[in-house]
Formats: C-alpha cells, structure tokens, sequence
C-alpha cells in the first residue's frame, strides 16, 4: 500500500505543537499533519467496520517528490557538507595567485576564507526563518541571486580593493550557505516521516560532490584561464540553478499550498505548471507562521542534546579531512598538489553511498517501529477499530511513540565504527604506512560519519517539520562553529600530541560526548510531551 494512503503514525508526526494523546485514543494516530477534515467514510461490508479514507499528506506523486528533491540538489553543491563548499573548495588552489596579484600576505588572503565560513554559518539562521513564513521558492531565487551577484562582482573585482574581495566574498557565502536549509524544508513539506530518510539521503549526495571535483576544477581554471575564470564558472552554473528553479520549482510551504493542491500567490508560481492536481475540497491550511526568531529553537532541551553530540561528531569529521593537506604531503612527500586533491575523493566516495544506505535504514527502521506501535495500541483499544467515527483529524504528534530509538537506533553502531578509524586514522600516519591505509579509513569514516548525522538530521526535521529550515539552519550553525573551533586549535594539538595520540583524544571526545544521544533516545518523549502541554496552555490562555 502507498504510504501516503496508510493511516499510520507516520502521518501523526506532522506537527509538535499540539496536546499529546493517551493510548486510549488510539484511533488519533491517524492524524495527518496541517489536515483537518477526514473525507467521506467508505463503509467495507466484508470487515464490517467503518473506515474513513485518510486524505494524502502530500499531492504529489512518488516521481514528482524525486524530481522536486533533484531539483533542489544542483543548488545544494555550492553547499558542501556544511565547511566545504563548492564555492571554497574551488577557491583554495587560486590562494598563491591572488596574494601575488592583490599584493597581499598569504594570512591576508586566508582571511578571505575565515570570513566565508563565519557568513557561511550564520546566513542560514537569517533567511531560514523567511522560508518558514513566506515560502521556499522565493528563497531559493533570492539565494541563488546573491550567489549570482556576488560572483560577478568577485570574477570584476579590481585587484587595488582588498576590501572589495573581503566583501564579496561574504555575499558569496550569503548566497551560497542558505541552500541546504531551504532544501530540507522543502522535503518535510512533501515527504512522510516514513519516507524522509531516503529523500534526505539523496539529498545528502548532492553536498557530497563539491569536495571531490571543487579543488580539481579550481586548480584547472586558474592554472589555465586565471582565478578571475573560477567566479565566472561559478556564476554561470548558479544562474542555470537560477533559470531552473524560475521555470519548474514549485511552492510547497504547507502554510501557503497545504498538500500541493493549493494554488500559492502568483509571485510563488512557476512559468512553466509542475503537474496538474486539482484542488481538495477537504484541504485546510494551517495558520500562518509568524516571522520567529531561530535562536529559540536552541531553548529546547533536546535539540540542545541533538545538536551538541552532531556538531562535536562533525568538528572530528572536519578535523579528519582538513589534515589530508597538512599531514600526506609530510608523510607521502611524492604527492603532488593535484594528488593531494584527489585524496580528497576518498571521504566523498565513503559518504555518497552512506547517505543512500541510511535513508533507506531510516525507512525501514522507522516503518518497523510504526508497525509494532500500531500493535500496540491495537490491543491497548481494540474497540478503536469500531469506532472509525471518532477519528482524530488535527495535526498531532503522539508522544508515546517512540520516534527517537526509530531515528537513533543505528548510532552506537556506526560511532563505532566511526571512532575505531579515527584511532586507526592517526596511527596510520603516525606510524607513516601505506598511503592506501589512511585513505580506506577516511572512505569508511565518510561512510560512518554521514550516517550519524543525517539520523540526527532527520530526528530533528521530525520533531519541527513546521520549522524545517529553521531548524536545519540551527544545526548548521552549531555544526560550523564547532568545525571551525576545532580546526583552528588543531595543528597546535598535533604539534603537540602527534598525529596518532591527537585521533585518539579525537575519538576519546565523541565517545565521551554520546550519553547526550542516549539521553535524547530515553528521554526524548519527555521533552515532547512537556513542549506540547506547554503549547496548550498557551493556546488556551489566547
């Protein structure tokens, strides 16, 4: 059966903000997000019972999802895994050039670079919320825009105003940094919990391509062309993600569209019609968000636990990849620079096929834990069964379902992993073996590594889909910080330590920082169930 038919608990988890629901009215977990009215009940005379055919939470149909998640995936390479961008990584062989050509120092240029990833982390927490409330379409235009815009003026920008390139050069990351939100906004609008697992893994792909051909590219177009070439290459592929997302991108905030059928304003249209669904009678919208500040989101305590455990696993998985150009050309003194670059290749390859698995993990997983809980409170209410005339149609989140061990359940396994070839990372090139050694490891930590994040990516897209951007733009906010932290402090700790006593402090730290994990996977209903009364008490009161 299609899963968007299914009256099941994956539809309950459309929305958090509403009262939590007692086993005995098990029938609710038939609750669609931001739908309100059940159609036309069908009686079956050969069960004997009285169904009511649950309205789809989304219109679109399995292909449209793929296109719409595709679509957003050309915008999500100028976003690489949160610190590596395409739009950095193309960048960094131009570096030597522009401080001849500038007449500035190498610590001049770099600050080019530390500049970006401050912008980089913050801009997502500005335009996120705009998402929320005004729609992801005109976003993605403004984005890209930016990005446009900003690259132009970079591939112009006349080489007596180092200001100037400074300044660009945070627009770029303005641009660039915001694309990885809107497009997880986009698949909670048209996906199930049950289904966001595959779509966030094959959205994870698209981020994963820049570390791989970004420093071959920009080492080819400034060696040949000049650094002025990279901006121009940039700036023509953002204005075809542009042109496309003008024609085909459709609007899909569920506060504007509802389940797709509704007809957005005319500026959030596309040119050219993304299929044709006619509109539900049975369709209501949701009310509006209001324009909030996403700092809040960080007062909840389980997406402080979620957020907090993420980013420390992410400052390692970054620590890893940035030592390939401080520690192989020590090690492996006949690499050259473009072999460095294609060391790179091997955490990109690991994480390509890890962000597949774990989708399809997350779905699997989630559907096992929705069937058994459907058991259960089959036999809790049996009478439910009879009583198809009470079902619960408002936009609620059952808390006694158990969504974290669905989304966590996959961690202890994969941080193991993770640890084991951080440790055997460091003592490889500690002990300067094989240079095929470290570079398996680093494919199996981008293997390991991606699964981590994208179920903690994806707990946190359930436990706020009405904030899919916003919520996104907070852990990219931690995630960066942490990040850049961490490599700023690293060579001081390897001058110190050595390459292998520094990876197992590394890995020490992420075992050390998992009980905040555990924590959300035992208590994390708890913190649900206290932030939905809260959010009643609060209705009433108005």
């Amino acid at each position: 059966m299609d899963p968007e038919n299914e009256k099941s608990t994956a539809d309950v988890l459309g929305n958090n903000e509403q009262g939590p629901l007692s086993p005995s009215k098990a029938t609710s977990i038939t609750a669609l997000d931001d739908l309100a009215e059940p159609k036309e009940q069908d009686v079956s005379s050969s069960a004997g019972a009285v169904q009511v055919e649950a309205p789809k939470y989304s219109v679109f149909t399995k292909n449209e999802k793929w296109f719409l998640v595709f679509l957003g995936t050309p915008s999500l390479i100028f976003y690489i895994d949160d610190d590596s961008p395409l739009t950095a990584n193309i960048y960094l062989p131009a570096i030597p050039v522009l401080a001849v050509d500038f007449n500035k120092s190498l610590e001049l240029i770099n600050l080019t670079i530390t500049t970006y990833m401050i912008f980089q982390a913050i801009a997502p927490m500005f335009w996120a919320p705009f998402a929320d409330r005004y729609g992801r379409r005109i976003v993605f235009i403004l984005c890209m825009g930016t990005l446009c815009a900003s690259c132009i003026g970079l591939a112009l920008v006349p080489t007596n105003a180092y200001w100037l390139l400074l300044f660009l050069r945070c627009f770029q990351a303005a641009g660039s940094a915001s694309t990885v939100a809107l497009s997880a906004g986009l698949i909670i609008d048209i996906a199930l919990p049950s289904e966001r697992g595959t779509f966030l893994g094959i959205y994870s792909i698209g981020p994963m391509v820049g570390p791989c051909i970004g420093p071959i590219i920009g080492g080819g177009l400034s060696g040949s062309l000049g650094w002025r070439s990279i901006f121009w290459f940039l700036c023509i592929f953002a204005g075809g993600v542009l042109v496309i997302i003008v024609l085909m991108l459709p609007e899909t905030l569920r506060s504007l569209v509802g389940d797709g059928s509704i007809p957005p304003p005319r500026i959030s249209r596309p040119i050219i019609p993304f299929g044709k669904h006619p509109i539900s009678p049975h369709v209501k919208l949701p009310p509006r968000k209001s324009l909030e500040n996403p700092l809040k989101l960080f007062l909840n305590p389980d997406v402080l636990l979620i957020l907090i455990f993420n980013s420390v696993l992410y400052a390692v998985f970054y620590g890893v990849t940035t030592t390939i150009s401080l520690l192989f050309p020590k090690d492996y003194p006949f690499l050259t620079q473009t072999d460095i670059g294609l060391c790179f290749i091997a955490v990109g390859a690991g994480a390509i096929p890890g962000s597949w698995m774990t989708g399809r993990l997350l779905d699997r997983d989630f559907k096992i834990f929705e069937k058994k809980y459907k058991e259960k409170m089959a036999k809790m209410a049996p009478e439910a069964s009879e009583e198809g005339s009470n079902l619960n149609h408002e936009a609620r989140l059952d808390v006694e379902f158990p969504l974290e061990r669905a989304r966590l359940r996959m961690t202890p396994i994969n941080l193991g992993i993770f640890v084991a070839c951080v440790i055997g990372y460091g003592w490889s090139l500690e002990a300067n073996v094989h240079i095929a050694v470290p570079l398996v490891l680093t494919f199996i930590i981008g293997l390991s590594g991606i699964g981590i994040f994208n179920s903690h990516q994806n707990l946190i897209m359930d436990l706020f889909p009405g904030h899919g951007s916003s919520i996104t733009a907070a852990n990219n906010l931690f995630r960066c910080a942490a990040g850049a932290a961490l490599v700023a402090v690293e060579e001081l700790i390897l001058d110190a330590l050595h390459p292998g006593w520094t990876f197992v402090l590394f890995g020490g730290i992420c075992v050390l920082f998992y009980p905040l994990s555990y924590c959300e996977m035992r208590y994390g209903p708890r913190f649900r169930a206290a932030r939905q009364r809260k959010a009643e008490s609060v209705g009433k009161s108005h």
